[in-house]
């Protein structure tokens, strides 16, 4: 696949894998992550650990070696080797580092073995199954990190700098064990530029969409495009639209699985027929439905459609295509109504690519700390500047010259405010959402199915899930 960037590096690839264009590996080998132990040690099993001090706070050794398993996908490894450069001048040792795309292939055997690296960024269709590993007690509990100091302020720890939501999808059960680096931004893109010299305004409301698409398509420009052979890339802007009229606590109700989530839910209903009122007014480009997502996103830049749903790595991803005035931007959910559970400004914006310490790593405090040197404001901004995203640590990029992408969901994360959503479903559930429930989607877009059959097999397919004693579940409080 092409580059992709802030979306969870389990994300783009795997998703692909599972509508079946990527061959994965037997998720069946990680079962020989069991055998690799998961010692018990003090202070949450981190070894090698050495004198604490206000400029040491996680005890790191000098000189003991330190090994990084960085995913080499569109954002690249750079950012990484330049935390690592500071590592090396303070702790006085060379990281060793590995960029690769085959995560899981070239450590599974290692985790199986007892030695792991010490710090790993699990991402891209070949990434170790974090949910087995946490159960094995393979992954390192970072709660210490969590407490240490910031490195910009002493008085202030790490938890404190965070979006929230990255301490709640950190978690298996009670234990933070993974740390979700980039935070990205979800939603409608578009570029201002084109929006502005045309008179039309970004829509408020979902009415207010049909009817500027109609003026669109009088214009001789489709108004919407999206990667038909990945068609949940439209759950990015529906999932999130329906949790903003419904409620969270409806939409968490459809994350944990629960009988009736999707079928006693109205705004379901109303999102669904939304999507099938663009699809029978001709509002998609014609042919996406085969497009790819750089292909979709091609077409995007090149000024063959006006809207496209996507996540805020696509301005990394769609540089080379997107003319240097294009002005890209995104904009926020849309009102259903007066109904509405949540308020204008309602954003889908998360925490993404995981990046986890090994307990039987050689190293973990020092994995700890490379952690620690990445959330400072100085890397969290080379971050923004090397891969166009945001982190999940607070305000970073305030001050800075951004990208008009960037820009743009920076600004969007700070009008959400508090109304910034997570949606688990995908991440939790990707056979259901992106190949049974894709597959649905497509022939919606398409027409050639309607919203209530579509809103009943959804029902149908999670109820599936459900039972499936296979599936791993998750929970989530409202």
């Amino acid at each position: 696949m092409g580059s992709t960037s802030a979306f969870n590096r389990r994300d783009l690839v795997k998703r692909a894998a599972a509508l079946g264009i990527i061959a994965v590996p037997a998720m069946g080998t990680l079962s020989a992550c069991a055998t690799g132990g998961g010692g018990g040690n003090d202070d949450n099993g981190a070894k090698n650990k050495g004198a604490t001090s206000a400029k040491n706070p996680l005890g790191v050794k000098k000189g003991v070696a330190l090994e990084a398993f960085i995913f080499k996908g569109g954002l690249g490894d750079q950012y990484a080797k330049d935390a690592e450069a500071d590592y090396d001048k303070t702790y006085g040792v060379t990281v060793k580092h590995t960029g690769t795309q085959q995560v899981g292939p070239k450590l599974q055997p290692r985790f199986a073995g007892g030695n792991p690296p010490d710090i790993i960024d699990n991402s891209g269709a070949d990434h170790l199954d974090m949910n087995k590993l946490s159960a094995q007690g393979q992954l390192q509990d970072l709660a210490a990190l969590l407490d240490a100091p910031s490195l910009d302020d002493p008085k202030k720890k790490i938890r404190d700098t965070l979006y929230p939501s990255t301490l709640e999808k950190g978690k298996h059960k009670d234990v933070f064990d993974v740390f979700y680096y980039a935070f990205t931004v979800y939603g409608t893109w578009y570029s201002h530029k084109l929006l502005k010299d045309k008179g039309w305004e970004y829509p408020t409301s979902l009415d207010d969409m049909v009817k500027l698409c109609g003026e669109i398509k009088k214009a001789g420009v489709a108004p919407w495009t999206y990667p038909g052979k990945y068609p949940y890339y439209v759950h990015f802007n529906m999932f999130a639209q329906i949790a903003k009229i419904g409620g969270l606590d409806k939409w968490i109700a459809i994350d944990n699985l629960e009988p009736k989530a999707w079928t006693s839910n109205d705004a379901v209903k109303q999102v669904v027929e939304h999507y099938a009122e663009l699809a029978a007014k001709g509002y998609f480009l014609q042919g996406s439905q085969g497009l790819t997502h750089i292909q979709s996103q091609t077409a995007w830049t090149r000024g063959k459609a006006v809207f496209l749903p996507n996540g805020s790595w696509v301005e990394n991803e769609a540089a080379p295509t997107t003319p240097k005035d294009f002005d890209m931007a995104v904009g926020p959910l849309f009102n259903g109504g007066s109904g509405d559970k949540m308020p204008h400004g309602t954003l889908r914006a998360e925490p993404s690519e995981p990046f986890i310490v090994a307990k039987d790593g050689k190293n973990p405090v020092g994995g700890m700390e490379l952690l620690r040197i990445l959330l400072s404001k100085k890397h969290a901004q080379n971050f923004a500047t090397k891969v166009r995203s945001l982190t999940t640590v607070q305000g970073a990029t305030e001050g800075m010259q951004l990208s008009p992408g960037l820009s743009s969901a920076a600004e969007a994360v700070k009008a959400g405010g508090q109304n910034l959503l997570m949606i688990q479903l995908q991440e939790w559930y990707p056979k259901l959402t992106d190949e049974k429930l894709g597959g649905l989607t497509s022939q919606l877009l398409t027409g050639d199915m309607k919203a209530a059959e579509w809103i009943k097999k959804a029902q149908q397919y999670a109820d599936e899930t459900a039972k499936d004693d296979s599936v791993t579940k998750f929970h989530r409080e409202t």
